[in-house]
């Protein structure tokens, strides 16, 4: 039928929807007649497998430029496997065979949209990193620029090979994950931790989008592996590999410190754990460690100890704000609130009451460490935001601890109303989360009709491909007219910059000559030592900015020596305006 449509030259977007509806009402209708299959159950099933038919017919026509009459075909062919997902069973669906298809069709979505969603500026800004390969940057340790440069080196510099990091990173954590809730409380509550690990925002999004959190958290799922390893089953070889673990932890982000805090305490707390301060091995540990993050001390010794100050003075020093709900919304987000719900449950009120008889006495002491490596953490972050502002991701890796408590607590045991019912809600709560993460990458990559995008665009990945090809063009212009000596000036901290080195057609060339807006005295991070603002004395700057005021002569003259008329540019997608940008040429910058 696709082939057919196409044949008749409808677009392929058209052709296959129209397509899959057909087959899709077809099967559904089957199904109905043949079984006991609930009609949600079939349009969840359809819903899912739309998203990931769209997804190849586009990798394959747009990314790897196949014929759309060939892309069709294992297009169906996924069809097939995800509607076959759906079994007879109707809402009795068997428990592990479901938890299985969620991890499976996670893992795919991420897959198959990081070679397609354009990138973040987040991302864009960090492959800048991987531009200007060092040991150490200004606001974070270098392992995300690290990870990006052999994912471009493998896949060259595209969205899948930036991203392929990410997606190893997601891989490892979820193993660990999984390993450490088997360990502690069995098979069973392991499938479903490796579902949470898959599907939860926090841990989904880690594992597709490449920033300091996709290390930092595959860095804190393997400490705490080998943190329980040697604390509780008392493996002396763990220290060792969890001094590794720690070490690559705190060559990702900072606050992975916080773990080794929560560790010491539960071995100041603990009986059986405290005779490991009489051992080498905890020693060696933390020898390893510091190690494997002697770099990060030497960069920033050789330049005054500013990632340090940036990460500690300077934001104790911002003005006083309170963000403590901030912090509880960015829990709710991460988790979802039937995950919150989970991880205020067994922080607070301890195991399900039936399901305690079945712990041995390492099991409890597992918990109670996984407890602590959770608070430790929280309280830290809970004692900032009463004072300062908070992050939405700076919980994330933290709630590693909280996914083996949260999977065992979800077991059936036994007359517990809270724990059934919060085991009921987790079925519909992953798969929501599924449909919710395919609809945004389908409306990312191809757009449903009559949803427009944020009024921020720098938040969303649309469109910079265009805006980056439009600046090209510009930019030659202004060149024709004044030569080769032109620096390129996002007037924002980093998300212009960044994005438009990475989208220009002529990647080398646009990360040497894109700046920031530090040269007008805002903040641009990594840009200010990139580019330092004595060096761009004397020369020709094209200005872009979101906002026309951004770009006002009153807030420029001090600095340049004359300025051009300011123009304005226009994003479109499907005939409609996603963004207006403004430009403006400046001479004689100083």
């Amino acid at each position: 039928m696709c082939g057919t449509a196409l044949g008749l030259g409808t677009p392929v977007g058209s052709a296959h929807v129209a397509a899959f509806i057909a087959i899709a009402a077809g099967w559904s209708g089957l199904r109905l007649w043949r079984s006991r299959t609930f009609p949600i159950l079939l349009l969840v099933a359809c819903l899912l497998a739309l998203v990931v038919r769209s997804g190849v017919i586009e990798l394959l026509t747009q990314v790897w430029s196949w014929p759309a009459y060939a892309a069709v075909v294992p297009a169906a062919i996924v069809t097939g496997i995800v509607l076959q997902r759906v079994r007879n069973t109707g809402a009795d669906m068997e428990w592990r065979a479901l938890l299985v298809a969620l991890v499976g069709y996670a893992f795919f979505l991420r897959v198959l949209y990081s070679a397609q969603i354009e990138l973040i500026p987040e991302e864009a800004y960090y492959w800048n990193y991987s531009r200007h390969l060092d040991i150490g940057y200004l606001d974070h340790p270098p392992m995300v620029a690290w990870l990006i440069r052999l994912g471009t080196l493998l896949f060259g510099d595209t969205e899948f090979g930036v991203r392929f990091g990410a997606l190893c990173c997601g891989t490892v954590s979820s193993y660990f994950i999984y390993r450490l809730t088997r360990n502690v409380f069995g098979e069973s509550s392991a499938l479903l931790g490796l579902a949470l690990a898959q599907v939860l925002p926090f841990f989904f999004l880690a594992g597709m989008i490449m920033t300091p959190d996709a290390p930092l958290t595959a860095a804190w799922a393997a400490s705490l592996y080998f943190l329980e390893r040697a604390l509780i089953a008392g493996r002396r070889r763990a220290w060792i590999w969890a001094g590794l673990s720690l070490g690559l932890g705190l060559l990702s982000k900072y606050t992975i410190a916080l773990l080794g805090a929560g560790t010491f305490l539960f071995m100041a707390a603990d009986p059986t754990a405290r005779r490991w301060f009489r051992r080498w091995e905890p020693y060696a540990a933390v020898c390893i460690a510091a190690a494997v993050f002697a770099p990060v001390l030497v960069w920033n010794a050789q330049h005054d100890w500013a990632s340090f100050a940036f990460q500690t003075s300077r934001r104790l020093a911002e003005a006083p704000r309170f963000s403590l709900h901030r912090l509880v919304g960015a829990a709710l987000v991460l988790l979802t609130p039937t995950g919150l719900l989970a991880a205020g449950l067994v922080l607070v009120g301890g195991p399900p009451r039936e399901g305690t008889a079945s712990l041995g006495t390492s099991a409890l002491r597992s918990w109670r460490f996984m407890r602590i490596a959770v608070w430790v953490p929280l309280s830290v972050f809970a004692v900032f935001s009463l004072r300062h502002e908070v992050k939405l991701d700076w919980t994330g890796a933290p709630w590693v601890a909280a996914l083996p408590l949260m999977a065992f607590g979800a077991e059936p045991h036994g007359r517990d109303a809270v724990w059934r019912r919060l085991r009921s809600a987790w079925p519909a709560t992953l798969i929501c989360m599924l449909l919710f993460y395919g609809a945004g990458f389908y409306h990312l990559v191809l757009g449903i009709p009559g949803l427009g995008y944020a009024s921020h665009t720098e938040l969303v990945p649309v469109e910079w491909r265009d805006f980056a090809r439009q600046i090209d063009g510009i930019t030659d212009a202004v060149r024709a007219r004044y030569g080769d000596d032109l620096l390129v000036v996002g007037m924002d901290r980093y998300a212009i910059a960044s994005e438009r080195a990475f989208y220009s057609r002529d990647r080398i060339k646009s990360v040497a000559e894109t700046s920031s807006w530090h040269l007008f005295g805002g903040m641009g991070l990594m840009y200010e030592r990139w580019f330092p603002a004595e060096r761009q004395t004397g020369r020709t700057l094209l200005l872009l900015g979101w906002d026309a005021g951004d770009l006002a002569a009153e807030n420029l003259q001090n600095h340049v020596s004359g300025l051009e008329p300011l123009q304005e540019g226009t994003l479109v997608r499907d005939g409609r305006v996603v963004r207006r940008y403004y430009y403006r040429v400046a001479h004689g910058y100083r």
